[in-house]
């Protein structure tokens, strides 16, 4: 829940992103669109966008999945990042979010690559493993309710292939989960899933700290 990464002073974020950001038209206009939500909190950084969009290209991914739409920022910069043939498999509840998403990917031209699930995530992700979709996947992104954090985990991890990567949004909810006395659920459900993650055999890990803290699982 960062529009920006957390803990840099605005003179050096206006810096870091005229060196760092080559944040399309279209996606600026999302973005401004979106920040004037009363939710605009949810949106990811436009670093953090970049960074993912970088790192599907990176890994030659054309597969992916996204838990958590909102109003499309993420998704778009993804689907913009595949090749032609890319897909993405984007779940979310909201219909109202995602009218705004999917008048921005059909205006960026990705519409094509974008099959929107309005439906519970947990029950698209047990569909798609129920229809064969499991190991098929190049790349996750998880940014949605934080009660199934750990659930869209274990089902991303079925759906990721070998090598694949699993992008987990908010793990470090505002700084909260290193706060000992803060412990109402949502902080909880995120430091019990950090500390699993790190524990966890089956994947690689990176934690990097741009937007609210994202952590790469490499699926091994």
């Amino acid at each position: 829940m960062a529009t920006q990464t957390l803990g840099l002073p605005p003179e050096f974020l206006e810096y870091y992103r005229s060196i760092a950001c080559r944040e399309s038209s279209i996606l600026a206009e999302l973005r401004r669109e979106t920040g004037a939500n009363p939710m605009a909190m949810m949106q990811i950084a436009p670093e953090q966008g970049q960074f993912m969009a970088f790192l599907v290209k990176l890994i030659g991914a054309k597969k992916t999945l996204e838990v958590g739409v909102f109003t499309g920022y993420s998704s778009l910069a993804v689907a913009l990042a595949l090749p032609e043939d890319g897909r993405v498999i984007a779940c979310d509840v909201s219909e109202e979010y995602t009218t705004i998403a999917r008048r921005y990917w059909e205006k960026a031209g990705v519409s094509g690559k974008i099959d929107l699930r309005v439906a519970p995530a947990v029950e698209t992700l047990d569909n798609l493993l129920a229809t064969g979709h499991g190991e098929t996947f190049d790349f996750a992104f998880i940014d949605a309710d934080k009660s199934n954090y750990d659930r869209y985990y274990e089902q991303s991890l079925e759906l990721v292939r070998s090598g694949g990567v699993i992008a987990i949004d908010n793990v470090f909810w505002g700084g909260k989960v290193a706060d000992a006395g803060t412990t109402d659920n949502r902080t909880k459900i995120i430091r019990s899933l950090n500390e699993k993650i790190h524990a966890d055999k089956r994947v690689d890990i990176s934690v990097v700290p741009i937007g609210d803290g994202l952590t790469l699982a490499r699926k091994l």
